[in-house]
């Protein structure tokens, strides 16, 4: 083989050398910068959705092994969250079964149930109906009451959520660990009994830790212009952060965004 013969081959052989590694490389680096962006996109979206700590945003942001250690520590706890959502195909089959059942037999039992149903699926306005057909002279126990006192709520009719919500309460001041004297004060305070909503709240936030409670509380002071006891209040929401298990700051961080909302529209001279 002559000399420009062999200058040749070299050539062509680190030419296809070249182009071999270069594809390969290309890819690599394409594939890992698109996991790099696809890990921060689910961490992002999932910050957005639940609101964690501030500081992880930067630590998201930073490196994709940052996105990495989000997900690990906060992403993949909130699966367990995600069991209600798969929940909700069992408990729509129910549904429909039910509302099948119901056109032959439109027992006062069914409906209580179907009624449940709707309220866990957030179908508040068919929850109200089926309770008005499952309540008659003849209920004697609270919960068809409280539940359509919760419906009523979440409508926005509270003038009719104040006479289900007393029945409930009369009944067991204590029901449903204390969230019915809750809603019944919140009520009271959305119908202009500003004096009773007072009194009642007074009670329940003495015995429930119930951060709807609380809030409610403190809503109805910061319409009172008792800022500074509204500000109290939506704070203890907040402090009970620090020393809850993983799973129930989870279940109470959209509180925890309310009460910080209520906190940062409120006088500062209150805080």
């Amino acid at each position: 083989m002559g000399p420009l013969c062999y200058l040749q081959g070299n050539l062509g052989g680190c030419a296809l050398h070249a182009i071999v590694r270069f594809p390969m490389g290309s890819f690599l680096l394409f594939a890992f910068s698109w996991w790099g962006i696809l890990l921060r996109v689910v961490a992002i979206v999932h910050f957005i959705r639940r609101r964690p700590d501030y500081y992880w945003l930067f630590v998201i942001l930073f490196h994709w092994i940052g996105a990495l250690v989000y997900i690990v520590v906060e992403v993949v706890p909130d699966a367990g969250l995600l069991r209600t959502s798969f929940q909700a195909f069992p408990r729509r089959q129910r549904i429909r079964e039910l509302e099948r059942t119901i056109l032959d037999n439109p027992s006062a039992g069914n409906l209580e149930e179907l009624g449940q149903l709707y309220l866990d699926d957030g179908n508040f306005v068919r929850a109200r109906a089926s309770y008005d057909r499952a309540i008659s002279s003849r209920t004697d126990h609270a919960d068809p009451f409280y539940r359509r006192g919760i419906a009523e709520i979440e409508l926005g009719d509270f003038a009719a959520a104040v006479p289900d919500l007393e029945r409930a309460v009369t009944t067991d001041p204590d029901y449903d660990f204390h969230r019915a004297k809750g809603l019944l004060a919140w009520a009271y305070a959305q119908t202009g009994q500003d004096e009773r909503a007072n009194a009642l709240f007074q009670q329940a936030t003495r015995i429930s830790t119930l951060s709807e409670t609380y809030y409610h509380y403190a809503l109805f002071l910061e319409s009172q212009g008792r800022s500074a006891e509204a500000c109290v209040w939506a704070q203890r929401i907040l402090d009970k952060r620090p020393t809850m298990p993983g799973y129930l700051k989870r279940r109470e961080r959209p509180w925890f965004r309310k009460a910080s909302g209520l906190l940062g529209r409120l006088p500062r001279q209150a805080t």
